[in-house]
């Protein structure tokens, strides 16, 4: 047998023998790739939801290894160091003695790079004219309240120049009310957050994948009543859950764990049942119970692995609401309990000063944010990877 391509014979014996990588070549062939590779290709070329992995990665990292990298803790309190934002104004009193003016009406002598000392104290006050009065070595310094912005000044009340700006050292974020490092709470909030999404998604895979798979493969009476009980379970809210738990339990971060672990996967069973549902009538699902293949190895070794994109995209797509289901109860008390960090708690703190120092609540609001948005475009550009119709 011969086979014509290009005017040129060739037998079969030079097919099989010749250089089939420089016949690919000449023809411009793509090579061939199994459907995991495909996926992995449209996955790299999705600039999106390879920045959203980027940032997920560094966000992990950041809070496993981040607070070790600090000499504060999470609940380390420094109350002389409290609300202290992340950019800091210097003045130079004389050669080598700098100050900090909080607007909480106080002077901290700070070094030349901003690392903060110690509370600078008062000589006195006159609260007639609103001033306040120091001596720094020697040097008389006036601290003017009486109309604002607050000015320090000499003793001819002459302004102070800003000698520079820059971060109060060791406070990478700033503090909040209590003198606690903003930058590492909010790493430890990181924590709660990733460990909430990971016990989403065991939850999804080990409860949701299995019993809606079940239930799918099951049919008739075992579906339905499988099915009712999910339903009657979506119906009940989750704060309702926690609440309920709350009266068995302690209030924290444990009540929030058993709640999404025991309810969380009701979407996820939901949207397996679906798949199996489309995929248990196939001819190859057909084929696997001709030949004896046992009811559970047609679940998890026919059913399943087809279903795995899909299942893959779900668990993508909610865990930004576990995240974000979680900084919720925390910021309304039924979450993490003090003096643990939790982005919800860390919220809830700032409210009282969000006019003064609002930078409290721009971190964690900000650490929220960019979470959700990278699982929510990292699970898009999975959806589109993983979708067969969209292959080239």
């Amino acid at each position: 047998m011969t086979d014509t391509i290009n005017n040129n014979t060739f037998s079969s014996d030079d097919w099989d023998n010749g250089p089939k990588e420089e016949f690919l070549k000449s023809e411009n062939l793509a090579p061939s790739m199994t459907y995991w590779q495909d996926v992995g290709r449209r996955l790299r070329g999705n600039i999106p939801a390879m920045v959203s992995a980027a940032v997920i990665i560094l966000l992990i990292l950041a809070a496993v290894l981040g607070p070790s990298f600090s000499s504060h803790s999470y609940e380390d309190q420094e109350l002389s160091f409290a609300n202290i934002p992340p950019i800091i104004n210097l003045y130079q009193i004389t050669p080598g003695r700098y100050v900090y003016m909080h607007r909480n009406l106080r002077l901290i002598e700070t070094t030349s790079g901003g690392d903060l000392i110690e509370t600078v104290g008062m000589e006195k006050e006159d609260l007639f004219k609103k001033k306040m009065f120091y001596d720094i070595d020697g040097t008389r310094i006036i601290l003017d309240y009486s109309q604002r912005p607050f000015k320090l000044t000499d003793v001819d009340g002459k302004p102070l120049e800003t000698w520079k700006k820059t971060g109060p050292g060791g406070y990478l974020l700033g503090t909040d009310a209590l003198g606690r490092d903003l930058f590492v709470r909010t790493l430890y909030g990181a924590r709660i957050s990733l460990l909430v999404a990971l016990i989403a998604t065991l939850a999804n895979f080990l409860i949701g994948v299995i019993y809606g798979g079940i239930a799918g493969l099951a049919g008739g009476r075992t579906d339905n009543i499988m099915m009712r009980i999910v339903d009657i379970i979506s119906t009940i809210p989750l704060t309702l859950y926690v609440i309920l738990i709350m009266v068995v339990l302690d209030s924290g971060f444990l009540s929030i764990i058993i709640a999404l672990g025991s309810v969380y996967w009701v979407n996820m069973a939901r949207i397996v049942r679906g798949q199996i549902l489309a995929l248990k009538e196939q001819e190859f699902v057909l084929a696997a119970r001709t030949i004896g293949t046992s009811t559970m190895r047609v679940l998890f070794q026919h059913l399943l692995p087809n279903s795995m994109g899909v299942i893959i995209v779900t668990a993508t797509m909610l865990i930004p609401s576990a995240i974000f289901i979680e900084s919720f109860l925390s910021f309304i008390g039924l979450g993490v309990s003090a003096p643990m960090a939790s982005w919800g708690t860390l919220c809830s703190e700032s409210l009282d000063s969000i006019r003064t120092f609002p930078y409290q609540l721009f971190t964690p609001a900000l650490a929220i944010c960019i979470t959700m948005f990278a699982f929510n475009f990292l699970g898009d550009g999975l959806r589109d990877a993983l979708d067969p119709k969209l292959r080239k």
